[in-house]
């Protein structure tokens, strides 16, 4: 009996110091592996360029035709045709409408015998006032009614030239809001007509920009019907004066637009462009982390032992294509981390591969 429990007590030993041994050596491979250094980050890196940009002084406006009406009617008639289509081209003094007249023909066609009647007397008695046998009164009598007939004649032609309507610019129509047969009163919309080859921009900037904007002063807009496509322009009248309420300079700039693509009342997004800058120092927006206090650049060092990050305080300026301005904190041709910098520290040893895509880091809009 005595001799079974040695046994037993001998296996339990063994098994216990063979537990406690294992753990003993996983204890101690932990211990090595927390004290050699983490592997280097795979990062992708860019260096520090230096531009040339071109600035711009950023705004919104406006597209205004430079000639724009509703075409109306100064008298009073029936449509009895028309001549033309909704939005068609016209030229200046093309027929757009035709009112009837018919009235005024015939009336006109009085008046013309009333003034020959007039004209005829007239010429009579001048013939007998030679002659001595009727008065100079008698005379100016006949006069007078030969130019009344006159006058009332150059009024029936006024009348009925305004119920023929020409357009008085060439230009683009809109849609017809007449119909044949239909009685106008005047002033009575027939259809809107916009010229837009030229056509205007007109938008506004603050006044601290006052001294960098002047008259023939290139600019660029874009508008979202044509998304990526560049408009060129130059800024042809500036407000004299600053508008109080949003102490802002009025500015209209005039495009060319041969093709009409660009209407009247199409949003533009206005660059005005301003002297270029010949050595601006960029990089890529995903190197720069954006932070409360400060952004911040990882640039990365050779060292003894490879290359090294170092956490980097830096200003930074506009952002144009993806690319950000560095006013202060860098120099040419130094290289920083562009994407893989989330868990980055400082003095952290890393890799460069630029063949492999690396998720960037969030940037600020």
């Amino acid at each position: 009996m005595t001799k079974r429990m040695v046994l037993v007590l001998l296996a339990l030993g063994l098994v216990l110091g063979a537990m406690f041994g294992w753990k003993y050596y996983q204890a101690q491979k932990m211990a090595a592996l927390a004290s050699m250094p983490p592997p280097p980050a795979t990062v992708a890196a860019a260096d520090v360029q230096a531009e040339s940009w071109q600035p711009y002084l950023k705004a919104v406006g406006s597209l205004v035709a430079t000639h724009g009406i509703l075409v109306t009617t100064e008298v009073a008639g029936i449509v009895s045709a028309i001549h033309f289509e909704s939005g068609e081209p016209v030229e200046t003094g093309a027929p757009l409408l035709q009112l009837d007249d018919s009235v005024d023909e015939a009336e006109l066609a009085g008046i013309v015998a009333e003034r020959r009647l007039a004209e005829l007397q007239f010429k009579r008695r001048e013939g007998l006032l030679e002659s001595k046998n009727i008065s100079p009164s008698d005379v100016d009598e006949a006069r007078l009614r030969m130019e009344n007939a006159a006058a009332r004649l150059a009024a029936k032609q006024a009348v009925i030239a305004k119920k023929r309507i020409t357009a008085p610019f060439s230009g683009w129509l809109g849609i017809r809001q007449v119909d044949l047969g239909e009685y106008l009163q005047p002033g009575t919309a027939i259809v809107p007509l916009e010229a837009l080859a030229p056509i205007y921009v007109d938008y506004a900037l603050p006044e601290r920009y006052l001294d960098q904007i002047s008259v023939d002063q290139a600019v660029e807009i874009e508008v979202q019907a044509f998304p990526g496509e560049v408009f060129t322009g130059r800024i042809t009248a500036l407000n004299p004066g600053i508008d109080p309420g949003t102490r802002s300079l009025r500015v209209r700039a005039t495009l060319e637009n041969p093709q009409a693509r660009l209407r009247p009342g199409m949003f533009a997004a206005v660059g005005t462009v301003l002297p270029q800058r010949p050595a601006v120092l960029t990089l890529p927006q995903t190197a720069i982390t954006y932070n409360p206090y400060g952004d911040a650049v990882f640039v990365i060092e050779a060292g003894d032992t490879g290359l090294r990050v170092q956490r980097r305080q830096v200003e930074t300026g506009g952002v144009r294509n993806g690319r950000v301005e560095i006013v202060q904190g860098l120099e040419v041709g130094e290289q920083v981390v562009v994407a893989g910098q989330v868990k980055l520290r400082n003095d952290q040893a890393v890799v460069v591969d630029n063949s492999i895509v690396l998720e960037p880091q969030i940037t600020r809009p």
